[in-house]
């Protein structure tokens, strides 16, 4: 019997399109499950450990020119529903040039021996050098038994320390973050973007990440640690990465003591209303998680009863979100491949994807903002656009085959050509990974003299997800590269609603 090894080769070619295209799904199907996990945190959570404790808590603030912005953020700390004799602030100047100094000393006369102003004639270091400065002092003596790091800029709300605190109550608990909320005053619609990220990312994903029993991220602005667990971490903030506060937050979980996200902990942050700014601040955290994804290679995947940071569903959450870029080009490729095959698997793949697409984009917005109505309420387009109006028309095209390129048209009195179908069906197949190219673009434009018209427009058309992800992609090449990794500080300006 002779082998037909054209036949033979069209088969294993299809098979490894068929893979490209199952590699994108897994994002979806990852988002889809880790969801499905929230509704859980009603009865799978910490409260039932957590008790009223009201431990001496040291705040180190770092601080380099924030004179417009540090004196409120002392004021809010200096007002919190919390034991006046049980919080100390101290502030790490890190050899600021602007009136950061004066604003703090003011403060220190103000609140004196609850705020310290500490000077560091060498600045420029990065973040965790001068967390490490404050952090030395504050275990000089045996005062301290917790100790909150913070950012300049952030207000926390009255009873978020104590709402914290309770969690360390339970000796298990090494370390409890807040939910950083985006607090501009003056929101644009880049700003009410990151808001509703930050209702995916925080309220509901580490809600999920509380049920499945691993946090991958105490978040940088807000992050509360027993003096124990900053001890047998080291005593210090590590600084040989972009990513000190995830690390941390691993380092705390690999040596056996539990990670807490508290939702009703909620803390206002200044977030970049531009996205020169935005890629910025992203590019810093994006280029940190490619150094934790490596330093942790021997992490991933290997259950442990120390932690569980290797069980597969941490680790397929993890890695959905690194390589999302790579599953939205590998899904596109796969998707044409099958196309130019003149395969009718091609069909059947795309819209199962999308249609699933569709189904755990419409669960997970609707269940963030119910999870956080405020927000949801006040970024409501935000919320409808943030995958984009073309990836929305795209999962109509998924849910109705036809009715964009042929039905809609012969309305119109426009016939349709087999050629302008196979166009619309190609469009669709690359729009996954060509976003990412749009949402560059929209950075590009936006110091141009259009920019502030067009910029807000692309964004809503192209969605901010690809943003992001695009954003990513600019890591992985920056990485490869091995250039610099700077600590790039994220300008504010005082812009929140305290």
């Amino acid at each position: 019997m002779s082998i037909d090894w054209l036949e033979v080769g069209e088969t294993a070619l299809t098979s490894v399109l068929l893979a490209f295209v199952a590699v994108g799904a897994i994002p979806i199907l990852a988002t889809l499950y880790q969801f499905l996990a929230i509704p859980f945190h009603s009865v799978i959570n910490h409260y039932k450990k957590a008790t009223p404790y009201l431990p001496r808590v040291t705040v180190v603030v770092p601080a380099w020119n924030e004179g417009a912005v540090i004196g409120a953020s002392v004021d809010r700390l200096m007002s919190l529903e919390y034991p006046t004799d049980r919080l100390r602030v101290f502030v790490v100047d890190d050899a600021s040039t602007d009136d950061t100094p004066a604003v703090v000393r003011s403060k220190e006369q103000q609140y004196p021996g609850r705020v310290v102003h500490l000077r560091r004639e060498k600045g420029g270091e990065g973040k965790a050098h001068t967390l490490n400065f404050g952090i030395r002092r504050a275990l000089e003596d045996d005062w301290m038994q917790a100790l909150l790091i913070m950012d300049a800029d952030v207000i926390y709300l009255p009873d978020s320390l104590r709402r914290m605190t309770r969690h360390l109550g339970d000796p298990q608990v090494g370390a409890v973050t807040a939910y950083i909320a985006e607090g501009s005053a003056d929101k644009n619609y880049l700003t009410r973007f990151i808001g509703m990220e930050y209702v995916l990312a925080q309220v509901a994903s580490r809600r999920a990440q509380n049920v499945l029993g691993a946090l991958a991220c105490l978040a940088g602005g807000a992050q509360l640690h027993s003096r124990e667990n900053l001890e047998a971490i080291g005593g210090q903030i590590d600084t040989s990465s972009l990513a000190e506060d995830t690390i941390t937050t691993f380092e705390t979980q690999l040596r056996g003591r539990r990670v807490v996200f508290e939702p009703h902990a909620v803390v206002l942050a200044e977030e970049p209303d531009r996205i020169a700014a935005l890629w910025k601040q992203r590019l810093r955290w994006a280029r940190g998680n490619v150094q934790v994804t490596s330093r942790y290679r021997r992490v991933w995947f290997r259950p442990s009863r120390v932690h569980k940071l290797g069980k597969p569903s941490f680790g397929i959450f993890w890695f959905s979100i690194f390589l999302l870029p790579v599953a939205m080009i590998l899904s596109s490729t796969g998707l044409v491949g099958l196309f130019l095959m003149q395969s009718e698997l091609a069909t059947v793949v795309f819209r199962a994807m999308w249609i699933t697409a569709a189904c755990t984009y419409v669960y997970t917005i609707l269940l963030a903002v119910q999870l956080d109505g405020r927000t949801g309420r006040r970024s409501w387009r935000e919320a409808i656009l943030f995958p984009g109006l073309v990836s929305i028309i795209v999962m109509v095209t998924a849910f109705f085959p036809g009715l964009l390129e042929r039905r809609i048209p012969e309305l119109l009195g426009i016939p349709p050509t087999p050629t302008s179908e196979a166009a619309w069906t190609l469009f669709v197949y690359v729009w996954i990974s060509v976003s990412m190219l749009f949402a560059w673009i929209a950075k590009v434009v936006e110091s141009t003299v259009v920019g502030r018209f067009l910029t807000p427009f692309l964004i809503y058309v192209v969605g901010y997800g690809p943003l992001l992800c695009a954003v990513t992609v600019d890591s992985y090449i920056k990485e490869w590269r091995h250039e610099a990794a700077v600590w790039d500080k994220t300008e504010k300006i005082g812009r929140v609603a305290g």
